[in-house]
């Protein structure tokens, strides 16, 4: 369509003038009319269901978190708040989908670090740019933890070190995927501790623990909210801690750098974030309720019993927390030399 001035021109008469007023004037009132629809829809958001998809498969810490969110922002909202799972490509597959979709607040990504803040540094070609997203809150953080199947022969993570050591290529390491931080923080243990490890990818947390269990793979950085129940029944062994200190639900387990590996860290995180071009005050208001719903004593208690610390904050802290946190794993990509077609 011609911008009116190109349609009207220089004004030669009062009859010419009069439509190009009548032009101004109806342009104004479409603006007018489409920016009032858009506010009217931004203050009663949402009126409809809400899907929230998690590019990861269902059972693990990426996929319980979101479902005690939407719960209750169901409960808040009255209106159906469903979870999506989407798995495959170490989150690229669900992450793309949200990427792709309509920018209204409709569509959200409920995710670990990968498909918000890691692959575009892993990747060689995404369909989609991380960066792009909307940040709307960090649900929590969680440490990455050393774990081994039950009929592993080391009792300690010095003891796993000095095993893996005197048998190069021959211990296994379970991942929640390529390029996933499981994989990661794997690497970077090789790398300073001087050892190899053979990888294991899966695809996500859940079969991931049931061949730790079934003694088919070895070793796994897993978080603590998958595995801490699993560790106090007895189905499996977590050695060590990848976060800088030890944590009230471990108090006798160590950190990493206590048993030797002092430049170690590996925390987890879960965000919610919007399709590119969302407007702010969608992502403000998913903001405000889903900060309201991690402060409600129910919900904090459900992730403290994972092991995850609620953490929430603001839009702008959620930005800032994100970018920092790309370029930690950036940090970490470079160093381990990790890269995926």
């Amino acid at each position: 369509m011609r911008h009116v001035k190109d349609i009207c021109g220089p004004v030669k008469s009062a009859a010419r003038s009069s439509v190009c007023a009548l032009l101004v004037a109806l342009t104004g009132a479409l603006l007018w009319h489409d920016a009032v629809t858009r506010a009217i829809a931004q203050e009663s958001y949402p009126n409809r269901a809400v899907r929230m998809i998690v590019p990861f498969p269902a059972g693990g810490t990426a996929d319980v978190l979101p479902r005690i969110v939407a719960e209750k922002l169901a409960e808040q909202w009255r209106q159906p708040v469903i979870i999506d799972n989407r798995a495959g490509a170490g989150g690229n597959i669900g992450a793309e989908a949200v990427a792709s979709a309509p920018p209204d607040g409709y569509v959200l990504l409920a995710s670990p670090p990968g498909p918000i803040a890691i692959n575009d540094n892993l990747y060689k070609k995404l369909a989609f740019q991380p960066s792009k997203f909307e940040p709307v809150i960090v649900l929590g953080t969680v440490p990455n933890v050393l774990l081994v199947k039950p009929a592993f022969p080391a009792k300690t993570a010095a003891e796993l070190i000095d095993y893996v050591k005197a048998n190069p290529g021959k211990v296994s390491f379970a991942s929640q995927g390529n390029g996933s931080t499981s994989h990661l923080s794997a690497m970077l243990f090789q790398k300073l501790t001087g050892t190899e490890m053979v990888h294991v990818p899966y695809r996500g947390t859940a079969p991931a623990l049931q061949d730790i269990m079934g003694n088919h793979v070895d070793l796994f950085f897993d978080n603590l909210g998958s595995s801490l129940n699993l560790h106090n029944a007895g189905n499996l062994r977590i050695l060590a801690l990848g976060s800088p200190r030890r944590v009230p639900s471990l108090p006798d387990i160590p950190t990493l750098a206590e048993a030797g590996v002092d430049e170690f860290q590996s925390v987890t995180w879960f965000a919610v974030v919007a399709p590119p071009g969302t407007p702010a005050a969608i992502a403000q208001a998913l903001n405000q309720a889903i900060g309201e719903v991690l402060q409600q004593p129910g919900v904090r208690e459900q992730f403290e019993k994972m092991g995850v610390r609620p953490l929430g904050g603001s839009v702008a802290e959620t930005k800032r927390f994100i970018a920092e946190e790309r370029e930690r794993w950036a940090d970490v990509i470079r160093t381990t030399n990790v890269r995926i077609e």
